[in-house]
C-alpha cells in the first residue's frame, strides 16, 4: 500500500496522543520565538524611521532595549520549541519501535518468513530515526509559519498598508504552500526508492556476514564484493540524484522569496510614491515582511527531508496495518493432548494453487509417525498449519476432538512444539540458548533435558559446560550438535506433542542415528511426527506416510 502524504502525516500526527499539549507548547513558543525574531528587525526599522522624522513614541533607548530583548527572548524561546519538539520525537520513536516489535510478534512466525531480515532491522533503526524529522521538525514549524505569517499580515496591514500585507501573504503561499508542494511531488518517488534500496541492500549486506565461510571456502569473495559495492554504488546515485533535485528545488524557491521580497519593495515605493504612505511606515512594514520569511522558508525545505520520511513512514504504517496470516485464539478452550485428528485438509498460499489436497491423519500419545516426500510437497506446511501458524482452507483439524481455531494459544503452545530443520542459536551461552524454551528451568532441568537429547556428555567436556557461548549463528557447535541442543529444548518445553521438521537433514549418519536413538528412548508418553526426505529418519516411526503433490498416503 502507498498512502498520500497527506495521509501519512495524518497518521503519523494521530500517534501523538497525550504529547498534543507538549507540541501545543512548542507552537506557542516558536511562534512567540519567531515573533520576537521580527520584532528585532522591526524596532530596528523604527529607529532608521524615527530618525527620518516619523512620529514614534518611544525614544531611541527604549527601541534599542526592546529590540536586545526580543533577541534574549528568542532564543530563549526557540530553545523551549526545540526542546519541547525533540521531547516528543523522541519519547514517540521509543512508542513507534515498541509498536513494531509488538506487530513483528503478531505477524511471527508465518509472514516474517517473506520478509528480509535486513529490511527489518533498517525499519527498526534508519526508517524510524528518519521519522524525528517529521515530529521534531515539521508539526510545529507548520504551525509556527500560519501563526507568524497571520500575526505580520495584521500587523502590515494595520501599521503600513494592505496592499503590502497582501504582496507578503502571497510570498508566503508561494514559498510555503506551492513550492512545497511541487518539490515534494518531485522529490517523494526518489526517497522510497532510496528507502527500498537501502532496505534491500541491508539485507544482501546481512546475508553477506552471515555466509562469509561459504563465500572464503567457496572463494567467491571477489564476486560478492563486486556486488556489495555495486549496490552500494547504486544507493550513491540515488542519493546524489535527490540531493541534486533537493538543490534545484531550494535555489526556485530562494528565487520565488526574493522575486517577492522585491514585489513588496517596488508596492512599498509606489504606495509612497502615488498613495501617501510615509517612508518610515513603509520601512517597518517591509522589513516585516522580509523578517517574517523565516519560518516561511523553514516550510519550503520541508520537501527534501520529506521525501524519506515519508517513504518510511510509510514503510512503517504498513507493518503495522498489516494483519497476521492467522490471529491467535484468546481466551479459547484448554486441552491436555491426547490425540491429534486430522480430516481432509485443504490449503492453498494467498489464495494460490492447493499445497494440501484432503490430507488425513490421526497421531495418539506414544505413537511416531513419519512423513516423507520430496522438497515442496508440503510437509512442513502441515507442521504450520498443526501450530495455527495459517488458517487452513478447508477441512478440520482437531486435538482431543476440539477444533484448533477453539483452542488457546497458550494452550496449544504449552502441548505442541516444533524443531525446525536449522535450530537457531543466540550468540549466548548454552544455558541461554536452552532456556529459550523453558526461562525457569533449574540447571538439573537442563541437564536432563540435554541427557536425553544425548547432548549432555558433548556439553561437559566443554571448558565452560552449560556456560559456554555458541558464538554468532552457533558457529563454535556443528550441525549436529546444534540440532540436538534444538532436540533438547523440545524435551524441555516437556509438551506431550512433538514435530520434528527434518530433523536430520544437516547431519552426517552418526549423527542421525544418535538423534533418532533419543527420540526412540523419549516416545513414552508423547506423540512425535517427524517430516523428513530421508527413508532412513523414518525407521523408527510405527508408521510412515508418503506426501505427493499435497496428497497424503500411508506407505
Amino acid at each position: 500500500m502507498r498512502r498520500s502524504a497527506l495521509k501519512i502525516m495524518t497518521s503519523l500526527a494521530s500517534l501523538l496522543g497525550s504529547f498534543v499539549y507538549v507540541m501545543t507548547l512548542a507552537v506557542i513558543n516558536g511562534s512567540a520565538g519567531y515573533i520576537c525574531a521580527v520584532g528585532v528587525t522591526v524596532f530596528g526599522a523604527l529607529g532608521v524611521a524615527k530618525l527620518l522624522g516619523e512620529s514614534i513614541a518611544l525614544s531611541y533607548a527604549a527601541i534599542a532595549s526592546l529590540a536586545v530583548l526580543c533577541g534574549v527572548l528568542r532564543g530563549f524561546l526557540r530553545y523551549l520549541e526545540q526542546y519541547s519538539n525533540h521531547y516528543i520525537a523522541f519519547k514517540l520513536l521509543a512508542i513507534l519501535r515498541d509498536k513494531i516489535f509488538k506487530a513483528l510478534r503478531r505477524l511471527a512466525p508465518a509472514k516474517l518468513e517473506t520478509k528480509g531480515k535486513g529490511g527489518i532491522i533498517s525499519m527498526l533503526t534508519a526508517d524510524i530515526e528518519t521519522l524525528e524529522v517529521f515530529y521534531a521538525h515539521t508539526v510545529s514549524p507548520i504551525a509556527i509559519a500560519v501563526l507568524t505569517c497571520a500575526a505580520v499580515f495584521v500587523f502590515v496591514c494595520l501599521y503600513a498598508s494592505p496592499y503590502l500585507a497582501l504582496t507578503a501573504l502571497a510570498g508566503y503561499l508561494a514559498v510555503g504552500l506551492a513550492a512545497p508542494i511541487i518539490a515534494n511531488k518531485a522529490l517523494r518517488r526518489g526517497g522510497a526508492d532510496y528507502r527500498g534500496g537501502l532496505s534491500s541492500f541491508n539485507s544482501y549486506f546481512l546475508d553477506s556476514i552471515r555466509g562469509i565461510k561459504e563465500i572464503v571456502f567457496g572463494n567467491t569473495g571477489g564476486e560478492r564484493k563486486a556486488r556489495v559495492n555495486a549496490r552500494s554504488d547504486g544507493l550513491i546515485a540515488l542519493m546524489k540524484k535527490q540531493n541534486a533535485k533537493a538543490n534545484a528545488a531550494n535555489a526556485a524557491t530562494q528565487a520565488i522569496m526574493t522575486a517577492f521580497i522585491a514585489a513588496a519593495l517596488i508596492v512599498g515605493g509606489a504606495l509612497t510614491l502615488n498613495y501617501g504612505l510615509s517612508v518610515g511606515r513603509m520601512i517597518v512594514g517591509l522589513a516585516a515582511v522580509v523578517a517574517s520569511f523565516g519560518p516561511v522558508l523553514a516550510l519550503s525545505a520541508l520537501p527534501a527531508n520529506l521525501s524519506q520520511t515519508f517513504a518510511s513512514g510509510d514503510r512503517a504504517l504498513n507493518l503495522l496495518a498489516e494483519r497476521p496470516a492467522a490471529e491467535p485464539v484468546k481466551n479459547g478452550k484448554s486441552i491436555e493432548f491426547e490425540r491429534l485428528d486430522i480430516d481432509g485438509l485443504t490449503f492453498g498460499y494467498d489464495g494460490g494453487a492447493d499445497v494440501l489436497k484432503g490430507v488425513s491423519l490421526t497421531v495418539k500419545r506414544g505413537e511416531i509417525v513419519g512423513l516423507t516426500g520430496g522438497s515442496g510437497c508440503g510437509k512442513s506446511t502441515l507442521l504450520k498449519l498443526l501450530l495455527g501458524f495459517w488458517q487452513r482452507d478447508g477441512g478440520s483439524i482437531l486435538y482431543n476432538g476440539i477444533d484448533l481455531r477453539e483452542i488457546d494459544a497458550a494452550s496449544l503452545s504449552k502441548n505442541v512444539t516444533m524443531v525446525s530443520q536449522t535450530t537457531y542459536l543466540f550468540d549466548e551461552t548454552i544455558e541461554y540458548n536452552l532456556k529459550i524454551a523453558k526461562p525457569d528451568a533449574s540447571r538439573e532441568e537442563l541437564a536432563e533435558a540435554c541427557k536425553k537429547a544425548s547432548i549432555h556428555d558433548f556439553i561437559l567436556t566443554l571448558p565452560d559446560g552449560y556456560d559456554a557461548r555458541v558464538g554468532a549463528l552457533g558457529d563454535r557447535l556443528s550441525a549436529g550438535e546444534r540440532q540436538r541442543i534444538g532436540l533438547a529444548r523440545a524435551f524441555l518445553r516437556g509438551a506431550p506433542l512433538i514435530l520434528l521438521d527434518e530433523p536430520t537433514s544437516n547431519v552426517d549418519a552418526i549423527n542421525e542415528g544418535i538423534i533418532l536413538k533419543a527420540l526412540k528412548e523419549q516416545r513414552d508418553g508423547k506423540a512425535i511426527i517427524i517430516v523428513s526426505h530421508r527413508e532412513s529418519t523414518s525407521a523408527i516411526a510405527d508408521r510412515t506416510y508418503k506426501m505427493q503433490g499435497g496428497v497424503l498416503s500411508l506407505k
